[in-house]
C-alpha cells in the first residue's frame, strides 16, 4: 500500500481515461467507470464512478505496481486549495475513515473544481 503520509506524488495533470484502463478493468465492480484519469512523473490516480485508485510505479522498470482502492463512501472530509500566483499548483486533500490524510498535487491548469464537485456528488 502507499505511504500517504511519506509519499511525494509529482503534480499530477489530465490525462486520456484510457491510459490505465486495460490494468484496472479486471478490478472493476459491476458498472464501475472511469470518470477521470491523472498522471504524473510516474504515479496515476484514476477517479471511477465508485472509488479513486492511486497507483504507484514501483522499482526501475516499473513493472511492479501498486494500486489502493480508497473509496468514496469513506471520505470523511476534503478540501481543495487552488493554485495562485506564487503557487503553482492546486492540491486536494481528502480524509478517509481508518487511513488519515491523503494528498494529490495536479498542475497549475488541472479542473480542481471539477473534481471537487465529482467528490461532492458521490459523498454528500
Amino acid at each position: 500500500m502507499i505511504d500517504f503520509k511519506n509519499a511525494s506524488f509529482f503534480k499530477l495533470k489530465a490525462v486520456d481515461n484510457s491510459t490505465y484502463a486495460a490494468e484496472l478493468s479486471a478490478v472493476f465492480a459491476d458498472g464501475e467507470t472511469i470518470l477521470s484519469t491523472f498522471r504524473g512523473v510516474r504515479d496515476g490516480v484514476v477517479f471511477t464512478n465508485k472509488r479513486i485508485i492511486a497507483i504507484n510505479v514501483q522499482g526501475l522498470t516499473g513493472t511492479k505496481k501498486d494500486f489502493t482502492s480508497l473509496p468514496y463512501s469513506r471520505i470523511q472530509a476534503f478540501s481543495v486549495e487552488t493554485a495562485g500566483v506564487f503557487d503553482m499548483d492546486s492540491e486536494l486533500d481528502l480524509w478517509f475513515s481508518g487511513l488519515g490524510n491523503v494528498r494529490f498535487e495536479f498542475i497549475k491548469n488541472a479542473n480542481v473544481s471539477a473534481i471537487c464537485k465529482m467528490i461532492s456528488e458521490r459523498v454528500l
